[in-house]
């Protein structure tokens, strides 16, 4: 379609431009690490009629009230009601269906009504099958999964909108829309955000700082002190390994970072390496003897101090809770206080990402990931977008190829979309020791670093963070940490998910949070009788971890000391490796 002015001149040449433009969507789809989406809809449809012979009375029922729902949208286009008493709605909060056109015109209403009865027919037998609780959960999970793939906004001739567009542009919305497709088969997965917008160091990961320690696993990096005076114990950040650690130093407004530097802290972080397939036999024990316990010697070799605080979220968290252990065992009190944000150390309800792990399936990908050497980091942040397909594929499907059109600039997604892989070795030890086997919840489960390690034994001060709508981190899953560990806990629980609810700025005062709860009597119990607050959580952590700090001193004037130099200026090198 070189000529777009001359591209709805042939009605058929149109519609089968679209119907090419529909399939290529569908193709993208499969090229993000999912193209057994459907394979695995179908095994999972197998097996829930194999077992629906058994007793066929909710078949029949259900689709016995399919078609009479069916019947009724019939009557109503017939009567001239299929406008006013449509048979189905979508679901509130629902966006995809949000214009006009799929209420006002009778063709496109009816469309969406069906489609709709449909989804509603698959979703109950599928929640009706009383299969195991695993291949439950998988069933409904690809159903979904497949009724959302199959929705009429996601196809060129069945969305309004894409086609008053391509009317309205003379085609042009097409020709751009494929341009977008053909750059994103390229890169290998959805572009989410106008990527160009953003680079590191300039405006994003813009807190001032140097990196003044590296090894094979990460680097380390100091933050320019911006007041006169510092507290003097300083603050080790450990961000997860899965992602960048610039989630917590986006920009100025949103920085955590550049908070907890504000609020008088000497701030150090991990940047952990983006690993390379020649460092397969990366171990859970280089991440913790080679990372984190590097990192607090360097830390407090650098300030000239004993003991330092210490911060993580999710699977920094993991390793944070591991290095702690270890530590206890070794009688070595270097970390005085530790945070938690959004972390598993319990994983026996391991969220959303249960649909992904059972012993079957880790069996096959483990093996994947030995043959390959890596856990490619695409795959893995198309696993985390399936949890949410609609908002996270879809609707860039329908935005980006088939009206054309280019997101907005984004920073949570810019990162977002710069994966990290995970090395053999480590990724293999973390899902089958951990989500499989929950070893690291039990007494002396797993030997870290030589040592028998029991979360029981860790008896410093903790803040836990955790967020009431994670579902990579479920909060009630988060909050077992806080009847293992031993210290005195505070538990706070934010408003909205995984990363939104961390990040969430003191300056904004959006959102909120409880605190105050009774522990030692299970999670619901806690919620039961804490108190909501309104803001963020960042001024609340920044009272806890006040008294913790110890006394203020001048701020330091360089970077590291004679024994740990200046390598770069932050960023660093480490995170500008992007998987390609």
């Amino acid at each position: 379609m070189e000529n777009n002015s001359n591209i709805l001149s042939n009605p058929q040449e149109f519609i089968n431009y679209l119907n090419q433009e529909s399939q290529k969507v569908l193709e993208m789809y499969s090229q993000t690490g999912h193209d057994d989406l459907f394979a695995q809809f179908t095994q999972s449809w197998t097996e829930l009629a194999a077992r629906s012979f058994e007793d066929p009375t909710v078949w029949v029922r259900a689709i016995a009230d399919y078609q009479q729902a069916q019947m009724n949208l019939w009557q109503n286009i017939l009567t001239g009601k299929a406008i006013d008493k449509p048979v189905a709605e979508p679901q509130k909060g629902d966006r995809r269906f949000a214009a006009e056109e799929w209420s006002q015109n009778p063709v496109f209403s009816y469309i969406k009504q069906s489609y709709l009865l449909t989804s509603n027919l698959l979703n109950e037998m599928a929640a009706n099958a009383n299969l195991s609780d695993s291949e439950q959960t998988k069933l409904e999970f690809y159903t979904q999964q497949y009724i959302d793939a199959m929705s009429p906004t996601n196809f060129a001739l069945t969305n309004p909108e894409v086609l008053q567009q391509a009317l309205e542009t003379k085609g042009q919305s097409l020709i751009d829309g494929l341009q977008n497709l053909m750059g994103d088969v390229e890169k290998g997965r959805i572009t989410m955000t106008d990527e160009a917008a953003f680079t590191l160091g300039e405006n994003i990961a813009t807190t001032e700082g140097a990196v003044v320690f590296e090894n094979e696993m990460l680097q380390l990096i100091q933050y320019k002190p911006t007041t006169e005076q510092v507290h003097g114990r300083p603050l080790l950040i450990v961000p997860p390994c899965i992602n960048k650690f610039y989630i917590m130093d986006l920009q100025e407004h949103n920085s955590y970072v550049r908070y907890c530097v504000d609020q008088g802290h000497t701030v150090f972080l991990v940047s952990w390496v983006n690993p390379t397939i020649e460092q397969r036999d990366l171990a859970w024990d280089d991440y913790v003897g080679n990372g984190t316990l590097k990192a607090i010697e360097a830390v407090k070799g650098i300030c000239g101090v004993d003991k330092i605080n210490a911060v993580s979220w999710c699977i920094g968290g993991t390793i944070l809770a591991s290095t702690l252990a270890v530590l206890a065992k070794r009688k070595d009190e270097s970390v005085a206080s530790a945070t938690f944000l959004t972390t598993l150390t319990d994983f026996t309800d391991p969220g959303d990402l249960r649909v992904f792990i059972d012993e079957q399936q880790v069996k096959q990908l483990t093996q994947k990931v030995d043959d390959e050497g890596l856990l490619n980091g695409r795959n893995l942040a198309t696993a985390f977008n399936m949890l949410r397909s609609n908002d996270l594929i879809w609707s860039y499907v329908v935005n980006n190829y088939l009206k054309g059109q280019n997101p907005a600039p984004f920073d949570i997604l810019y990162w977002n979309s710069d994966s990290t892989n995970l090395p053999a070795k480590m990724y293999n030890f973390y899902i089958n020791e951990m989500y499989i086997n929950n070893k690291l919840a039990e007494p002396n489960g797993l030997t870290i670093c030589g040592e028998q390690i029991d979360l029981r034994d860790i008896t410093i001060p903790v803040y836990f963070l955790s967020t009431i709508e994670d579902h990579i981190a479920p909060w009630k899953g988060t909050f077992k940490g806080t009847e293992m560990m031993q210290g005195k806990i505070e538990f706070v629980l934010g408003a909205s998910g995984h990363v939104a609810g961390v990040i969430n700025p003191a300056s904004k005062n959006r959102r909120n949070y409880w605190t105050g709860g009774e522990l030692g009597q299970g999670a619901d119990h806690w919620l039961e009788t804490a108190e909501r607050q309104e803001g963020s959580w960042w001024p609340n952590w920044a009272k806890w971890i006040r008294p913790k700090s110890g006394k203020k001193v001048d701020a330091p004037k360089d970077y590291g000391n004679a024994d740990y130099k200046v390598v770069e200026p932050a960023p660093g090198r480490y995170v500008s490796t992007r998987v390609e």
